[in-house]
C-alpha cells in the first residue's frame, strides 16, 4: 500500500518522542514569537513540557474566545509568530474571526488526505470548495498542487455550469461538501450530462451519513472524509479502511472533558484539544469545541497514529436557566469540589412549565450528606437551585454532555 511518506508508518513510541521533542521547540518558538503566548506562558521553562502529563498542565485556548482576543489586539489577538508582512493571505469566517496563511506549499496539510485517497500527479481536480472570504478553497488547492494536480477552481453554486465543465474537462477528482456532490451527481442526470470520470473525492465541512456514502460509491466515487478547521488545517483524515479517522502527522490531539482541560480516557467522548506545530501561527492546547473520542489500536491500513471516532456534536453546552448562564465549566468545578464523583451530567427541562435542573452523578457511595453538599455547590457555583440523583458508576451515557436541554416549548 502507497503511503504519502515514512511518517505514517512509524512505530507509536517513536512517534511520541518525535511530538514531544517538538512540543517544547514550539513552547519556546511561541513564547519568543507571539505576544499572546508570551503573556500566557509567562514564566513558564518550555523545555519543562516534555510529555502529556506536562501538557494537560497548560491552560486551553478556546477558539469561542478568539473573536474577543482579536477585538482587543487586532487583526489576529496576538496568537501567530509572524507578522503581517510575512503572511500570504488573510481569510474571515464568521464572527468575525481573522485567520492568517503563511508562506508555503500545502500550508494547510491536505495533501495526505488527497493522497489516501487515491490523487495522485496529473489528476485534474474539480474544487468546489469557497474561494471567498473562508480558506477551504485554497486549502485544497494547494494540497493538489503539490501533489501535482491542476485544479479546476469551480467554487460554490452555479450547478449547470459545473456540470458542463465536469463533462468537458473530465476530471478525475472531486473536493467539497459531500451534499453538494449529490446536487451536481443529480444536475447531471437530469440534463443527460456524463460526468462519470469523477471517481474520488475528499469531503469535508459537514457530515457524510452513511446513506450518502453508499449512494456515492454506487456512482464509482471512493469517498474520504478530511476534519479540519480555518485556524488548524487539517486535523485528522479517513483511510482505505474507513475505520475512524487518523490524526495528522503534524499535530498533537487530546481529547478532554469539556469545560476543562483534563483529558478523558481512551474511548470516552469529550473535547478535541489540538496543539499545531505550525511555525507561523502556533496553536497551544486550542480547543476546538467539536466532541470526538479515541479508538483503540492502529488503522488497518497500516498508520500507525491515533485515530478519533470523527465529529460528535459539540462541546460547548452552554445554556441558560432562569435568565443565568449555566457553563460546562460550572460543572466540572462542582466534580472537582467532591472527589466521590465520578462523572456528572446536569439536565434541564421544563416539566410543569417551569425550568427544572437535575444533576445526575455517578457515585460510587451515595448519602444523604453528600447530596446536601452537592446541593448546596450547585447553587454556590451557578445561583440556581437543583436537584440532585445519583447513579451508578458507568450509568451515564458516553456522549460528551455535560449539559443536556431537553426543554420543549409548545
Amino acid at each position: 500500500m502507497d503511503y504519502y511518506d515514512s511518517l505514517e508508518t512509524r512505530s507509536p513510541a517513536e512517534r511520541e518522542a518525535w511530538l514531544m521533542g517538538r512540543l517544547s521547540q514550539q513552547l519556546e518558538h511561541a513564547q519568543r514569537k507571539s505576544a499572546y503566548w508570551r503573556q500566557l506562558f509567562a514564566g513558564l521553562a518550555a523545555d519543562s513540557i516534555d510529555s502529556r502529563a506536562a501538557l494537560a498542565t497548560l491552560p486551553v485556548t478556546r477558539k469561542s474566545e478568539l473573536g474577543e482576543l482579536q477585538r482587543a489586539a487586532p487583526p489576529f489577538g496576538g496568537l501567530p509568530a509572524t507578522p503581517m508582512a510575512g503572511l500570504s493571505r488573510v481569510f474571515a469566517s464568521p464572527g468575525p474571526i481573522y485567520d492568517p496563511e503563511g508562506r508555503g506549499q500545502d500550508w494547510w496539510r491536505f495533501a495526505r488526505v488527497l493522497f489516501a485517497t487515491g490523487f495522485r500527479a496529473g489528476d485534474l481536480v474539480h474544487n468546489t470548495f469557497s474561494y471567498h472570504f473562508t480558506p477551504a478553497g485554497f486549502m485544497l488547492e494547494g494540497a493538489a498542487q503539490k501533489l501535482g494536480c491542476p485544479v479546476f477552481p469551480a467554487g460554490v453554486g452555479q450547478t449547470d455550469m459545473q456540470v458542463q465543465a465536469i463533462a468537458d474537462l473530465k476530471p478525475a477528482a472531486y473536493v467539497g461538501t459531500p451534499s453538494f456532490l449529490r446536487i451536481i451527481l443529480d444536475k447531471a442526470d437530469e440534463l443527460g450530462a456524463d460526468i462519470s470520470s469523477l471517481g474520488k473525492a475528499v469531503v469535508s465541512g459537514e457530515a457524510l451519513p452513511p446513506t450518502l456514502r453508499k449512494l456515492l460509491n454506487a456512482r464509482g466515487i471512493v469517498v474520504r472524509q478530511a476534519y479540519a478547521s480555518a485556524d488548524l488545517g487539517l486535523i485528522a483524515y479517513e483511510t482505505p479502511s474507513e475505520e475512524g479517522l487518523v490524526v495528522e502527522e503534524e499535530v498533537l490531539l487530546e481529547i478532554v472533558r469539556p469545560g476543562t482541560g483534563d483529558p478523558v480516557a481512551e474511548g470516552e467522548v469529550g473535547e478535541v484539544v489540538v496543539t499545531s506545530f505550525n511555525p507561523d501561527y502556533p496553536l497551544i492546547r486550542f480547543a476546538t469545541g467539536d466532541l470526538s473520542a479515541f479508538l483503540p489500536g492502529i488503522s488497518p491500513c497500516g498508520r500507525t497514529n491515533v485515530r478519533i471516532r470523527g465529529w460528535l456534536g459539540r462541546a460547548d453546552q452552554t445554556t441558560k436557566v432562569k435568565g443565568m448562564f449555566v457553563h460546562p465549566s460550572q460543572v466540572a468545578a462542582l466534580v472537582a469540589r467532591h472527589g466521590e464523583i465520578g462523572r456528572a451530567r446536569l439536565v434541564v427541562d421544563n416539566a410543569g412549565g417551569q425550568d427544572r435542573m437535575t444533576l445526575y452523578c455517578e457515585v460510587a457511595q451515595p448519602s444523604d450528606a453528600l447530596q446536601a453538599a452537592v446541593v448546596a455547590s450547585i447553587r454556590e457555583l451557578t445561583k440556581l437551585r437543583a436537584e440532585v440523583a445519583f447513579q451508578a458508576a458507568g450509568a451515564l451515557a458516553n456522549d460528551g454532555k455535560v449539559i443536556e436541554d431537553l426543554r420543549r416549548y409548545e
